[in-house]
């Protein structure tokens, strides 16, 4: 369970870089990693975070989905380049799978075009042709006319329990402010560490 001060500083800085005029305050780097050790990273979006963790949605099939089959620690950064001096979070923890409720809640939430995307798409596999895409996408418009659109059973988010958050705040001479909280256990304790 995140601590609530980690927390209301992470919303806080979201509102902020919001507000601030970021074209994509959600965007978050996610870093995996595939069971021989090779590590990836990707832009996901985050689609909620409260004291259990940050939450993001994906294809469980796509290459993201099986190197966190094979391995569940993960790290995200968020850079907020515009955000006072810029800021950066950074998480690290273990990634588990949503509910099946959930899921099909944030599901329902989206738009048509991208619930028919969800299922038209082998996500990560090769495409021989765009147009293969197009029929696919076709078939299930078709297949899904006139009622909603259910959840993929391959398709479903992933919550990211922290172990470690450090909030970056960039300075002049590059002399930031870095304090990261670390959780032992059940209990979080922070430090501050050189820039």
């Amino acid at each position: 369970m995140l601590k609530q001060e980690i927390l209301d500083t992470f919303l806080q800085l979201l509102e902020e870089a919001r507000t601030g005029g970021d074209p994509e305050p959600t965007a978050m780097n996610l870093a995996t990693c595939d069971g021989a050790g090779r590590v990836s990273a990707r832009i996901v979006l985050l689609k909620g975070a409260d004291e259990r963790g940050l939450r993001f949605f994906t294809n469980y099939e796509s290459d993201k989905g099986s190197q966190l089959d094979a391995h569940a620690q993960v790290a995200l950064c968020f850079h907020w380049k515009q955000l006072r001096e810029g800021v950066q979070v950074r998480v690290e923890g273990t990634a588990r799978k949503l509910v099946a409720e959930e899921s099909d809640a944030y599901f329902a939430s989206r738009p048509r075009g991208s619930q028919i995307g969800a299922w038209a798409s082998l996500q990560s596999q090769t495409l021989p042709d765009r147009e293969t895409f197009e029929q696919r996408l076709a078939r299930y418009e078709h297949e899904f006319e006139g009622r909603d659109v259910p959840r993929p059973p391959h398709w479903g988010g992933f919550v990211v329990e922290p172990d470690m958050v450090e909030f970056w705040y960039g300075a002049e001479f590059r002399w930031h402010e870095r304090v990261r909280w670390s959780r032992h256990g059940q209990t979080w304790t922070h430090r501050l560490l050189y820039p």
